[in-house]
């Protein structure tokens, strides 16, 4: 292209002859400011909201007109502003909420820059109509032309803004349809109406009303924002660690969304987007989501408002803390805890059905025949053993603990191999365990309530599936997932405390290996040995598996070698301790993966129940390491509906 023609941009600023420094007119300033402040009306909705809340509303009215890019009016029945302070309202940096710079670090409203109604008035026609509780009437001021005149309202203050962004045709040209702008507008809305239960709003638009939120408690808030499906699929969330408090509540792991939308992390009250919290939140979640799910969450963190920076961004939508690791801490230890509970643990109180004396995979396995029922169920709690809590019917008030270990005699099962993984089912049928002769069956109702959340097993399905019978219903559960999860989470605890033991192979494995592979396992022998493998190189093209994690002693051991050398070719060196743990988290779940119990794997009644019995005892057993489910429950009212019973 001829540069002739068509010379290049910064050749004709640098032929621009130089212009001297100037100060801007006020005017120009605050249409520059009303750049960084006003977006769209939604940021007009969310200022002028603040606003009332600082005042003390108790009530605010949102009125829109062509998604608020015609017309925003916002009123409450706050405080009102003083007639005289009115025109000082419109002056940039003009505000009430701070004098000092000792106000300033320790602000606790919502504004405080003193620049967003300048800002707005300079982008639009605004108009301010106001009363405090004792004046005998309101006053208007017209913010063009500065005049001030009496007018009709009760006690409060209603901000008026038409014709947004008239006065910078160029900036109108960037907003989106009057849906787009309106769904905007809402949702600044309704991140305020999160965090203040105590106020009621309502947003009008074109003169129909489109949300209203009354006031209410904070989890009804939640309820009528978010939906009564947050609420239910949600778990509360309260954590006090010196200076801050955490509290809110955080979504199932299984209520995941596609989008980002409902997650809501709020700072001393306000919205804020904080990466350091939204990491903490990602990194509790981690191995507990499937694929690119978002977690919902409603988090309030309250701190001390001198440990915190609000003056960040003139948005005020992002903030800086002084200590940001002990935050970071706060956030993922509590949603961790919180969403660590076992499988069955969040079910509903009811009458369960009789239990039926299971193996448990471990050292409860080899127990005689010949002990009592409690001695033969450690895992179970202590009141089940000595009878506490039972329902007092006829039948249960004759039988001893001794008759029940009688009731349930079997032949003893066979020891497994290992505490993480199951026995090939034996050949010989099991006797399930029935009552004597002449003796009447157990009260199905008998049994304590929540004893066993996920119930006792029924049958295997297609060798995927377990089948269950708990006091709700139907239980299905997939038993690979299951048990990937009971594994990932021994390893990782055993890894935690004394690094994973190791099980030398009698006889080496060796197979044939790519350079990359060869280069890993040497480069890499000190995290291999921590996770248990001990590979050496037998030559150029080919390694040696002398010993594999002494939790997996049927995995095979070079696909399990394979499979961790190609995690650590992909895992770059990190030097951050979280780091490195979630590195060797990874490769764990990798490990755990091979070592479940695979499909198509028949298993006894007894493996079943021992399977059922450690998912109510494991903690995150309601997904596996990837953030699939490993269970679901269908209720008697679900199957009955199927079935069109009582219709």
């Amino acid at each position: 292209m001829n540069d002739n023609v068509h010379p290049p941009l910064h050749n004709a600023l640098q032929a621009a002859p130089r212009r001297p420094i100037r100060e801007l007119p006020d005017e120009l300033v605050s249409q520059i400011a009303a750049g960084e402040v006003v977006e769209r009306p939604a940021s007009v909705v969310r200022e002028l909201v603040d606003n009332a809340l600082d005042a003390g509303a108790e009530q605010v009215t949102v009125r829109l007109v062509a998604g608020g890019v015609r017309a925003i009016v916002v009123e409450d029945d706050g405080c009102g502003i003083p007639h005289d302070e009115l025109p000082l309202a419109l002056k940039r940096h003009a505000t009430s909420k701070i004098s000092s710079l000792a106000e300033l670090e320790g602000v606790m409203t919502m504004g405080f820059r003193g620049e967003a109604l300048a800002a707005i008035a300079s982008v639009s026609e605004t108009h301010i109509v106001s009363r405090p509780a004792d004046a005998s009437q309101a006053r208007r001021l017209d913010a063009r032309s500065g005049e001030l005149q009496p007018a009709a309202r009760a006690q409060g203050t209603s901000i008026e803004v038409r014709e947004l962004f008239f006065s910078t045709p160029a900036r109108r040209k960037f907003l989106k349809s009057g849906p787009t702008e309106l769904s905007h507008a809402i949702e600044a809305v309704r991140r305020h109406a999160l965090a203040r239960p105590d106020v009621g709003f309502a947003i009008w638009h074109d003169g129909k009303l489109v949300e209203q939120w009354r006031r209410a408690l904070h989890e009804q808030r939640m309820a009528d924002v978010l939906g009564e499906d947050f609420v239910a699929q949600s778990r509360p969330v309260e954590l006090l660690a010196g200076p801050m408090r955490l509290q809110g509540r955080v979504g199932l792991p299984e209520a995941a969304r596609n989008r980002a939308d409902h997650q809501y992390v709020y700072v001393n009250g306000r919205y804020v987007r904080d990466k350091l919290i939204t990491h903490a939140l990602r990194s509790a979640y981690e191995d507990v989501l499937h694929g690119q799910k978002q977690p919902a969450y409603v988090l309030f963190l309250d701190i001390d408002p001198t440990r915190v920076d609000v003056n960040v961004h003139p948005t005020k939508i992002e903030v800086r803390f002084r200590e940001s690791g002990e935050v970071y801490s706060v956030v993922k230890r509590a949603v961790e805890k919180t969403l660590s509970a076992p499988a069955g643990a969040h079910l509903p109180a009811a009458i369960s059905q009789e239990p039926l004396p299971t193996a448990t995979l471990g050292a409860e396995a080899a127990q005689p025949a010949s002990a009592s029922w409690g001695d033969r169920q450690p895992s179970l709690p202590a009141s089940y053993a000595t009878g506490a809590g039972l329902p007092p019917t006829a039948h249960q008030q004759r039988l001893s603990l001794a008759d029940l270990g009688q009731l349930y005699v079997r032949e003893a099962p066979a020891p497994w191999a290992s505490p993480a993984t199951f026995a090939p089912p034996s050949t010989t049928p099991i006797n399930l365990p029935t009552a004597p002769a002449g003796d009447p069956p157990m009260d199905r109702a008998a049994v304590l309530d929540g004893d066993w959340p996920l119930g006792r097993a029924l049958a295997q399905l297609s060798g995927v599936y377990v089948l269950a019978q708990n006091a709700h219903g139907l239980v299905i559960v997939d038993m690979h997932a299951a048990h990937e999860r009971i594994v990932y989470e021994r390893m990782k605890a055993e890894a935690r405390l004394t690094g994973l033991a190791a099980q030398p192979l009698l006889i080496p494995a060796t197979f044939a290996a790519t350079a990359t592979e060869v280069a890993v396992a040497e480069a890499r022998q000190a995290d291999l040995m921590a996770l248990g493998l001990d590979l050496s190189p037998l030559g150029p093209t080919s390694l040696a598996v002398r010993s594999r994690p002494a939790a997996l002693p049927d995995a095979d051991p070079v696909e399990l070698a394979r499979s961790v050398l190609a995690e650590l070719a992909e895992l770059a060196e990190a030097d951050a301790a979280h780091l490195i743990e979630r590195a060797r988290d990874d490769l764990l779940a990798t490990m755990a993966c091979h070592g479940a119990v695979r499909a198509n794997r028949r298993l006894s009644l007894e493996e079943m129940n021992a399977l059922l019995r450690q998912m109510e005892h494991t903690e995150r057993s309601e997904q596996c390491n990837h953030g699939r489910p490993t269970w679901r429950q269908l209720t008697l009212k679900e199957l009955d509906a199927l079935f069109l019973r009582g219709r």
